[in-house]
């Protein structure tokens, strides 16, 4: 680790350092911290043990960067970084650094979610489960957020009884969102299909499916069953009739199984 630090202090040396280190800031770097995060779930997601430890190190090099940063305008350094996070873990597991209780899970995210909400109180709210979530969901997808707010208000009383309801809540979002696409209404049709995506995620989070995981599979089967038709037919892809592009892509789901 420190050796990583040293290197990374190197390239930002204003005199002999890399150009292109020393011009990044805090914000320049933001692309690249989401992307090294996406590899290594990418990496996880393919059970690649070689893979994911060189995607960790560069989601690594991220934080060290950011530190480096930090460290230069008398911010904050990594060592503060690493006992923030430290003392954060003890202060939330109890259960193992106090008490040394045996609890649930549930107990377990209770706990969490309570020591929480206590370290950043909203004084006088009277809106405090939706002020709450505002501030959860700043930084997150749109799809994270949804499954966010979902499971908050789940958690809060306000749900659906059973998974049906869900069903026909999403037969009436598809029936609204194709009234409004007949209309030719973008602003309506958006909103729409937030309210379709919005409910097909909440019938994933009734049946524990992750819907993160389940896009990645579908994007990967696409790529796959494309790659076999740009190597099996001849000439370009789109000089292809689309009988034919239909026919060899029901062959590569029949070759490909799936």
């Amino acid at each position: 680790m420190n050796k990583l630090l040293e290197v990374v202090s190197d390239l930002r040396d204003p005199i002999n350092g890399c150009p292109w280190d020393l011009k990044q800031t805090h914000l320049s770097l933001v692309p690249y911290v989401l992307e090294e995060a996406y590899e290594v779930a990418h990496a996880i997601r393919e059970e690649n043990p070689s893979e994911l430890k060189e995607e960790l190190g560069d989601l690594l090099l991220q934080v060290i960067l950011h530190a480096q940063i930090a460290k230069e305008k008398n911010l904050f350094d990594i060592t503060d970084i690493i006992d923030m996070i430290t003392e954060k873990l003890i202060r939330r597991h109890p259960h193992v650094f106090q008490n040394k209780a045996k609890v649930s899970i549930k107990e377990v995210e209770d706990s969490w979610e309570t020591i929480k909400n206590n370290e950043k109180p909203l004084n006088n709210s009277n809106t405090p489960i939706s002020d709450r979530l505002k501030l959860k969901i700043r930084p997150q997808p749109s799809t994270k957020a949804a499954l966010i707010i979902s499971k908050k208000a789940s958690k809060n009383g306000f749900e659906w009884e059973k998974i049906d309801q869900i069903w026909d809540k999403l037969y009436e979002e598809l029936e609204e969102l194709k009234d409004a696409l007949k209309k030719e209404n973008t602003s309506e049709a958006e909103a729409e299909i937030g309210d379709v995506l919005f409910t097909l995620i909440n019938i994933a989070r009734w049946n524990k499916i992750s819907i993160e995981d389940g896009l990645a599979k579908t994007n990967k089967r696409f790529l796959e069953r494309l790659t076999y038709i740009e190597e099996n037919i001849d000439g370009e892809l789109h000089s292809q009739s689309k009988k034919k592009l239909e026919k060899y892509w029901k062959l590569a789901k029949i070759n490909l199984k799936h």
